[in-house]
């Protein structure tokens, strides 16, 4: 999991109210109405309803900064690959319907994109909004797009196909699902506020309307913004401190590792990425049985902190030469953490911007839960498949976590002015 600072809330102060009675009949659209707010936000009645939309009492409520985050559409790399974790996400995966080709495809994603711009701008979808986020503002929303293996086939654009999207192999650990892999097309959506996450994914699947059907959506959350005292590390469903080492975007070698060059191969993926995804049960019932101790050894750092258990604090260097009174070794050599180090895997690294997923509780009682595992790199051949690899080879997680579902998507570059994304592949 990304090792990102997450946005504290914070109370802001409230523009003047609007005369009670005041309604959407009177004009006022949602851009309007964020417009007004400016820096502080919407502002919020007693009862919930935004002021233009309906009367506001004195001493409403101001919107906090988790309504107030606003996340641009037009950027060099799609938004949802370097943003903080967000709170609540959807992941919907299309296959193109049979008989649509290329032209539906463009048209297809000139909609998304659209949208995409006008949802993340907090503003409604341009035909058949469901008003869902109406009281709401952008709350960091972000829509990200990308192709799959088949993609290509459908469209006829084989020979744009890259390279690294070759399928990915067998792993051991897997027990995949396959009606609920790959895909033609897959979006990933992510807000800090599970209506406008909600709205979107809505949005996006009208917008599909005959060109596409869905073939698998999964939901997933996070900790939600100002949840804890200050910035912290997200925990995953086995209470671990999860995304210590994550790579960031401050690191000289980040975008060599995460994103395609300028001048890659091929030219339409400029500025994109290669996303991964996994659904991992958690087998939390027998993980729950462990001790703290036991499952420490397990991963390889301290539960309470994520600091390594050679010593230090989260962020210390791990120590894997470390040994005890007895001459083992502090951290085991089949821990998660040591196995899953770069300087262990010939430097593969990727960035881990997963969600944690909860789908109910089976008929013996075991909960459907565990990680939506979305991993960026520049090359997944380079990236994610020596590390899995490693794991299945000895990772001492295996026994408590289930490979699921899987898929391997081509990313583009972001969309610039006037532009949709993949434009350059569609219409090149």
């Amino acid at each position: 999991m990304a090792d990102q600072s997450i946005p504290q809330t914070r109370a802001l102060t409230a523009p003047p109210a609007e005369p009670v009675g005041r309604t959407a009949g009177d004009g006022i659209t949602r851009r309007r109405l964020l417009g007004t707010a400016g820096a502080t936000g919407l502002v919020l009645g007693a009862t919930g309803g935004a002021v233009g939309y309906a009367s506001a009492p004195a001493g409403a409520i101001p919107l906090t900064s988790v309504g107030d985050g606003r996340v641009p559409f037009h950027v060099k790399h799609q938004p949802g690959i370097t943003q903080p974790l967000q709170a609540r996400g959807h992941l919907i995966a299309f296959d193109l319907s049979p008989g649509a080709g290329r032209k539906e495809a463009a048209a297809l994603l000139r909609r998304w994109s659209d949208t995409a711009r006008r949802l993340m701008a907090g503003e409604p979808a341009a035909q058949g909004d469901t008003d869902v986020a109406r009281d709401s503002g952008p709350s960091s929303l972000t829509l990200t797009f990308g192709f799959g293996h088949s993609f290509f086939g459908r469209t006829g654009l084989e020979k744009q196909r890259p390279v690294a999207l070759d399928p990915l192999p067998d792993f051991s650990s897997d027990r995949l699902d396959r009606a609920r892999s790959n895909g033609d097309l897959w979006v990933q959506i992510g807000a800090d506020d599970a209506l406008v996450a909600f709205h979107a994914l809505r949005a996006v699947q009208k917008d599909a309307g005959s060109a596409a059907r869905v073939r698998w959506q999964m939901n997933g959350f996070n900790r939600s913004p100002g949840a804890t005292a200050h910035p912290m590390t997200a925990r995953n469903l086995m209470g671990q401190v999860d995304g210590t080492r994550n790579p960031k975007p401050a690191d000289s070698d980040f975008d060599r590792r995460i994103f395609v060059p300028e001048k890659g191969e091929p030219g339409w993926m400029a500025h994109g990425s290669y996303a991964v995804v996994r659904r991992i049960r958690m087998l939390l019932d027998d993980w729950e049985k462990l001790s703290v101790t036991e499952q420490e050894s397990v991963i390889g750092r301290r539960k309470s902190d994520g600091a390594p258990l050679s010593g230090g604090g989260e962020t210390s260097e791990m120590d894997l030469e470390k040994t005890d009174a007895r001459g083992n070794l502090v951290v085991p050599i089949n821990a998660h953490a040591r196995i899953t180090r770069p300087d262990q895997n010939g430097g593969a690294e990727m960035l881990r911007r997963p969600f944690s997923y909860h789908d109910g509780i089976d008929a013996d009682g075991a909960p459907d839960a565990g990680l939506l595992f979305i991993c960026w790199q520049a090359d997944p051949l380079r990236g994610f498949v020596p590390v899995q690899r490693k794991l299945d080879r000895g990772d001492a997680l295996t026994p408590f976590v289930r490979h699921e579902t899987s898929g391997l998507f081509a990313v583009p570059g972001g969309a610039a002015e006037g532009e949709y994304v993949g434009q350059a592949l569609l219409e090149g």
